[in-house]
């Protein structure tokens, strides 16, 4: 038995933050309702590429659900889903603050007739204060709490390669606060309304650079310990254009390796002259194609490795050892690719099954039905 089964989940969110927070509930064996547009459903379904009828961003983070699709501007529509949700143990919602209050749906209306319901919003500012209604992205949010300006480039600017704040800063939080918040129901009988701010949670992701800044030390783009501020962690060309990535930080492991790559005694002492330690880690590594590299890091303990891309890392032995890819998700033409992995231990994924995200409206009699 899945730890969340019997959990009923109503899901209003679209995009990212919300959806794969309710597929992490589902994938523990919740039974997430997901709310959608009638005519067109939840926005991710329109982008590129498509893998079926709808994209393959849907599939993924929509497997195993079910859609319902409402018009939530139809009184008669809104009052139907009353019944729905007050089945529900959890809503989780992604719209900015007051769209649900105007919709009748708030957390103060509902809560006053299902006082169990855990209510969960997730925005990018928060309910309160003087953001809580600015439109934002990914990009605005780590542009806006210091995280982007850590380590952005300089020369050139660089993007980071995750949506962290949608995941770090919306998506695990969610999950977080809506277990803790079924415990302590279990412990009072009462829901509560979540406010997950996004921006919020980044905070949590700059500890080392908020303590320095407050001892006097604010961190400077690319300039500290893990953004590149040392010749011991930074990325370093080699002869036929692969890259390694260098994470010597200790002193056993850079001990190791400047014995690995040849580096002379007088340049070991990274704090004498760092600019110099670098440009010359930088040349010896030049020297030499990934191949060898690759050959040397496996031998020698000092945290480095060479980079490589999203598909030779899908195909790694060790992680065809862990499963991490063997549940699947399928779509309306019975096409299978392996399901997006969530980050729950395997005690509590249960038997890995093949599962669809769902078609729009595909559930509407069913849920409608189990709601009267």
């Amino acid at each position: 038995m899945k730890p969340l089964q019997g959990l009923k989940v109503i899901d209003f969110s679209t995009l990212l933050p919300g959806p794969l927070a309710s597929l992490i509930l589902a994938e523990a064996g919740a039974d997430v309702v997901k709310l959608e547009k009638p005519e067109s459903g939840d926005e991710m379904r329109t982008y590129e590429p498509k893998w079926g009828e709808d994209s393959v961003n849907f599939a993924l983070l929509n497997r195993g659900k079910k859609s319902l699709a409402v018009d939530l501007k139809d009184p008669d529509a809104r009052a139907g889903l009353l019944s729905l949700i007050g089945e529900a143990d959890v809503l989780v919602e992604q719209f900015r603050p007051g769209v649900m209050a105007r919709l009748g749906l708030d957390y103060e209306t509902l809560a006053a007739h299902f006082p169990r319901l855990i209510y969960c919003s997730i925005t990018g500012y928060g309910q309160d204060g003087p953001k809580k209604h600015r439109a934002g992205h990914d990009l605005n949010y780590i542009a806006e709490t210091g995280l982007l300006a850590l380590s952005m480039g300089k020369s050139e600017r660089v993007l980071p390669p995750a949506l962290i704040a949608d995941i770090a800063g919306g998506t695990y939080p969610a999950v977080i606060n809506i277990l803790l918040a079924l415990l302590q129901r279990e412990r009072t009988g009462n829901g509560c309304h979540l406010d997950i701010a996004m921006t919020e949670s980044l905070f949590t992701l700059m500890y080392w650079a908020i303590g320095n800044g407050h001892t006097g030390c604010w961190p400077q783009n690319g300039g500290d310990l893990v953004t590149g501020g040392t010749p011991r962690y930074r990325l370093y060309d080699t002869q036929d254009g692969e890259t390694v990535a260098v994470a010597a930080i200790e002193d056993k492991f850079w001990g190791n390796f400047c014995d690995a790559i040849g580096l002379e005694q007088a340049l070991r002492d990274d704090d004498r002259d760092p600019v110099a330690t670098a440009d010359a880690v930088r040349s010896k590594i030049a020297a030499k194609p990934g191949r060898h590299w690759r050959r040397v890091f496996d031998e020698v303990e000092c945290c480095c490795s060479v980079v490589i891309g999203l598909e030779e890392a899908l195909a790694d032995s060790h992680v065809a050892a862990r499963g991490l890819f063997s549940r699947t998700v399928t779509n309306s033409r019975g096409q299978t690719m392996p399901a997006l992995p969530v980050p729950l231990d395997r005690a509590f994924l249960g038997v890995a099954r093949p599962a669809a995200a769902p078609g729009l409206g595909a559930h509407n009699a069913e849920s409608l039905d189990e709601g009267a």
